[in-house]
């Protein structure tokens, strides 16, 4: 009888669904972090994991682990060589995030272009004069670049082509032909596509050094705002508050960071201009009991023998390719 362990609170419709199996047995800890987990691992023949990190060294010692699930799509908290060298597959959602997420973005552009926080404030503050700094700018026809051309992308192409805004992409990674739309603009080259957009917005997972960085920054034009939904660590977040506190750029909107949840006190949360959200661009009410289910079925169908190989990031070293 497989021992499920879920680690991290989750939505009652994916417990329920696990309950539901017979031959399973469900152990459940709501506090989402690598030291609640440990000691439980080790009787665990599957995990279904939120967004703590899971790193060799459990890995080598949950003897019995046979499957890892995760919580959404985003892997880079988990050591997926170590599960490699144990033949562990680890599983992703299937696509139930995405519009969620570019709903976010959007939301992020918009509150950061309308500096929601500095209007907020004024509102509050009986500064009602604020008004007529004329600060707030709108999206319509403005250039919006896309980095990382995947299905939030996509999804956010479109919110934005609703606005009346102009969309670029930039993705190493498609030809141009793969944009699918002759209203998007795709531009191969990073820096010329930084030089002439109002707004950014990373789609793209964290790599060794950030796609955006000091460099990268400094091509933008000062009245540009830069969002990220994606992974901290894949804008440089010194680079990043530098530019916002000399001026260089106008305003930002964050959801991810490079530590997190952020110390006290971060610099980026001492900034109006700047929107802050609490990773949580996928945490809708309907987003969470997708993904709920989503991770849930996958630990059911591993064990049934039905699992989806096309949500099995490490299928080709676990033999399921």
């Amino acid at each position: 009888m497989p021992r499920v362990l879920v680690a991290g609170k989750l939505h009652p419709s994916g417990l329920e669904l696990l309950k539901g199996e017979p031959d399973m047995t469900l152990d459940y800890i709501e506090e989402v972090s690598t030291e609640s987990l440990a000691p439980m691992i080790y009787d665990a023949d599957a995990l279904l994991i939120r967004t703590q990190n899971l790193p060799a060294d459990i890995i080598e010692k949950s003897e019995r682990l046979k499957i890892v699930s995760r919580h959404g799509v985003g892997f880079d908290t988990v050591d997926v060589d170590a599960l490699n060298e144990r033949n562990i597959p680890l599983t992703i959602v299937a696509d139930v995030n995405s519009r969620t997420v570019a709903e976010h973005a959007m939301m992020l552009m918009l509150a950061a272009g309308k500096r929601l926080l500095r209007y907020n404030e004024a509102a509050h503050g009986e500064k009602w004069n604020h008004r007529n700094s004329l600060e707030s700018e709108e999206l319509y026809g403005k250039t919006l670049l896309i980095i990382g051309f995947g299905r939030i992308g996509r999804h956010l192409a479109h919110m934005a082509q609703v606005f009346g805004m102009k969309v670029v992409v930039h993705d190493p990674f498609l030809a141009p032909e793969q944009v699918g739309s002759d209203d998007i603009a795709f531009q191969l080259d990073l820096t010329c596509a930084l030089e002439s957009t109002d707004f950014v917005s990373v789609h793209v997972p964290k790599t060794d050094a950030p796609i955006l960085g000091v460099e990268e920054l400094k091509a933008l034009k000062s009245s540009a705002i830069v969002i990220n939904t994606a992974r901290g660590g894949v804008i440089d977040e010194n680079a990043l508050v530098e530019a916002l506190t000399s001026g260089q750029l106008a305003g930002a909107g964050m959801d991810v960071f490079e530590e997190e949840p952020p110390s006290a006190g971060h610099p980026l949360s001492q900034l109006d201009q700047v929107i802050l959200t609490p990773h949580s661009a996928g945490m809708t009410r309907e987003c969470a009991e997708r993904m709920a289910i989503s991770s849930a079925q996958n630990i059911i169908d591993f064990f049934g023998g039905k699992l989806d190989r096309s949500l099995v990031v490490n299928a080709h070293a676990c033999g399921l390719a």
